[in-house]
């Protein structure tokens, strides 16, 4: 198998932080575009409040609502692949809840469910399950015919041709949506949090907003993103151990 090497990243980020940097130094105002080292300086000031308080809670969202996700999406599109009649009534559904603004939908949340961390986990799941759906769903319209007809010529049923090939079929997607969707699961607990909480990093870039510190607000986004690489490379690791057979391909 080819290794990947990681070198191209590495360069490629750090030249971004050294544009960023020197950007940050021609503007010379923090509260506007703070530096990379700023934002470290922060990170390392605030390093208790960031990692021990507020985000053990954005991670508790985001976990949960990242279950809750691929758990929906994942029923939804089994659904519909059972039944034509249920996709046709399903899918204009699961198409329009994507078209409404979730910051219209999030002060809803709140409304309904308070400031504790179910609204926040409605605002991730709004956002996530609809790749994990779709993605799961195509994969199942994508399996082979002829595969399909040879089952079937040796007797199998439909529940042996579901869980013995559509599931083999559906399962690169289903990875491919879950690594879609992590970010955009941690997005979603942020925008929660942002517009109505009481901890959590959306919480604390919002609170440093108003004090008009840049870095304040860039290290939430940091850890985010950090988060987010960390989340996607093991999800991927598990890619490839459970779908072994891309690597003899």
């Amino acid at each position: 198998m080819k290794k990947i090497s990681n070198k191209p990243a590495v360069i490629t980020s750090l030249i971004l932080l050294g544009v960023w940097q020197l950007v940050a130094m021609y503007i010379g105002a923090q509260y506007i575009l703070p530096s990379p080292v700023q934002v470290i300086a922060k990170l390392y000031e605030l390093r208790y409040e960031l990692f021990l308080y507020h985000m053990p809670y954005t991670m508790g969202v985001t976990i949960i609502s990242l279950v809750i996700s691929t758990v929906l999406g994942i029923l939804l599109a089994v659904l519909m692949e059972a039944d034509e009649r249920v996709e046709n009534a399903i899918y204009p559904i699961v198409v329009t809840s994507q078209t409404i603004p979730i910051t219209a939908l999030a002060p809803l949340f709140i409304l309904w469910l308070g400031y504790g961390i179910w609204s926040k986990v409605m605002v991730s799941v709004m956002i996530t399950f609809f790749p994990i759906a779709i993605s799961v769903h195509d994969g199942f319209k994508n399996t082979k015919t002829e595969h399909v007809e040879l089952l079937k010529s040796f007797g199998a049923s439909n529940s042996d041709i579901f869980f013995k090939l559509k599931i083999m079929s559906a399962l690169p997607n289903m990875f491919s949506a879950m690594k879609m969707a992590i970010p955009l699961c941690i997005i979603g607990a942020a925008i929660g949090e942002w517009l109505g909480a009481q901890r959590g990093l959306g919480y604390f870039s919002k609170r440093m907003m108003s004090q008009l510190s840049g870095a304040g607000v860039f290290a939430p986004i940091v850890i985010l993103s950090l988060v987010a690489i960390v989340i996607v490379k093991v999800v991927s690791y598990f890619e490839k151990k459970v779908i072994h057979y891309r690597t003899k391909l």
